[in-house]
């Protein structure tokens, strides 16, 4: 996946890990937990860009989830941060939705974002869509309203909840995490 995040998690390895090494105890384990959990928040930012050369600019994506993990507002340490912050320091839009967590997404990320009322509403014109919390209402979505609101087909699947050889065979590109990615028939 691309990363865990939250209050308590995250602190808990730092903690230990600084606790030990008061001991005079290396954590490697777990520091290599810390690190690995940091490089996997921008696996999919690196999926975006490997997808359209580098060109980020002027692109506009939909963010669906926004919390650290479903049924929580919380947005501490989540991997939508560092994947929203760095989409606009390339210079692209991000529209976002989040079922529970929009209140707190536009104390953190301020007007610099667009929040949409829906998940569709967030798709309209969109050249990508990244899916970055599995909150059950992404489970399934309409794939036919999807692909006629977005402006490309292209779906980044941070959590690996949709089959990214049903989605190739509906005319969308495919990028999960650590699997093969899909692209439609007419691409190949």
């Amino acid at each position: 996946g691309i990363g865990y995040g939250g209050s308590c998690f995250p602190k808990d390895v730092k903690a230990l890990i600084r606790t030990a090494a008061e001991q005079g105890y290396p954590m490697r384990v777990l520091q290599a937990v810390e690190e690995v959990n940091e490089r996997q928040k921008s696996v999919l930012f690196d999926k975006v860009v490997a997808h359209f050369a580098g060109e980020l600019a002027g692109k506009t994506f939909a963010v669906w989830g926004l919390s650290f993990k479903p049924k929580t507002d919380d947005m501490r340490e989540a991997p939508s941060l560092v994947i929203i912050e760095r989409l606009l320091e390339a210079g692209a839009r991000v529209k976002a939705y989040d079922p529970v967590a929009m209140a707190e997404a536009k104390h953190s990320l301020g007007d610099r974002v667009e929040y949409g009322k829906d998940e569709y509403e967030v798709l309209i014109e969109a050249d990508a869509l990244l899916l970055v919390t599995e909150w059950p209402e992404f489970r399934s979505p309409n794939f036919s309203v999807v692909g006629k609101l977005m402006k490309e087909k292209v779906v980044f699947d941070g959590r690996n909840i949709y089959d990214g050889a049903e989605l190739a065979k509906k005319g969308f590109a495919y990028y999960g995490i650590g699997v093969a990615q899909q692209v439609p028939e007419e691409v190949k």
